[in-house]
């Protein structure tokens, strides 16, 4: 398969990705410039845009998708409004973050899914450990106010991506959640603060292994999803087996009495 070609059966997933990365800049520019007004309303476009895509995809993708966005909320506000990690300009968890963490996982999944990616994966996966490696190396020497966290993160997102169960959606997820966090921190829409919390260890604003972050997103959102499954699968044949019990059709109760 050639480059065009791969691009061109990728035309869905591209979209959805040029969707996310165009709204990514867009909504945090203005949320530089806006009040928590303006901040509610880009929330509100954020839900829509996400309806929107989900519309196209399977009830599957939508319930991992449902999962990511409970899961980073709740993370959003222990990592920022009670730990303090990162602090957002008015100090609160913005309206959109919680519509944008689903957008932004539905992304990884399109871009991992995409034939582009499929046919391209070595070189990518090469490309994103050599600029995160670089980058976390970089952090630890040369920067001016350190970046040991962004190394630590960088070592826990290695294995996610060699012996992960979907490398390449966390390979596509550096490529977004880098694009966003980039734009956020040099906009002040958020700012790390210099040492870490929990750790006490100089980060950078933002890391540089930020992206293991959403990995852990990621995750939980392939594996609930598929944890949800088989307990309502498990459900429904329990279900399927009383009914089939009441109606004597397998078993008849009362013969057994």
């Amino acid at each position: 398969m050639t480059l065009g070609k791969a691009l061109s059966d990728s035309k869905k997933d591209l979209v959805i990705s040029g969707i996310t990365f165009i709204g990514i800049a867009l909504c945090l520019y203005l949320d530089s410039l806006a009040d928590l007004e303006l901040q509610n309303a880009l929330g509100k476009c954020a839900w829509v845009a996400l309806f929107g895509l989900l519309l196209w995809e399977s009830n599957l993708v939508r319930l991992q998708v449902l999962i990511a966005v409970l899961f980073a909320t709740a993370g959003e506000h222990f990592a920022s409004g009670y730990m303090g990690g990162y602090i957002y300009q008015f100090h609160n968890i913005p309206a959109y973050i919680p519509p944008g963490h689903g957008m932004v996982y539905l992304t990884a999944v399109a871009l991992a899914r995409s034939s582009l990616f499929q046919k391209f994966q070595r070189p990518i996966v090469f490309s994103v450990l050599l600029i995160m490696g670089l980058w976390s190396l970089w952090g630890v020497t040369l920067a001016d106010r350190g970046d040991w966290i962004g190394m630590i993160l960088f070592l826990v997102y290695l294995p996610w991506v060699i012996w992960g169960r979907a490398p390449l959606v966390y390979t596509a997820a550096f490529f977004v959640t880098t694009h966003l966090e980039l734009i956020g921190t040099s906009l002040g829409t958020w700012t790390w603060v210099p040492l870490d919390p929990i750790l006490s260890l100089p980060q950078g604003n933002p890391p540089s292994g930020v992206a293991a972050w959403y990995c852990l997103v990621d995750a939980v959102a392939l594996g609930g999803a598929t944890y949800v499954l088989s307990s309502l699968s498990w459900v429904n044949s329990l279900s399927s087996s009383l009914f089939a019990n009441e109606t004597g059709d397998w078993v008849s109760i009362a013969a057994e009495d």
